[in-house]
């Protein structure tokens, strides 16, 4: 399953949202701001920054800020 990182106030994340649900990719969301253990996950695949969206992939690869493409790539190298 695909996870998330994400806050509410976020644009980016809003839009990535509604991407993947145009494209029927399935995914879990997490509120960095709500879980301390997330934001340190986020922050441990980012220099040290709680940027989002961050997307954690079942291999536990990750992607910041990603477009669609690139999500859609990553599934596709997953299922390869």
């Amino acid at each position: 399953m695909l996870t998330m990182y994400s806050t509410t106030w976020c644009g980016y994340c809003y839009r990535l949202k509604s991407q993947l649900d145009r494209e029927g990719i399935a995914y879990d969301v997490v509120d960095i701001e709500q879980d301390p253990a997330s934001e340190t996950f986020v922050k441990s695949v980012n220099n040290g920054n709680a940027v989002v969206p961050t997307l954690r992939f079942d291999d536990g690869t990750t992607l910041t800020n990603p477009s669609i493409v690139e999500v859609k790539k990553q599934l596709a190298a997953l299922s390869a």
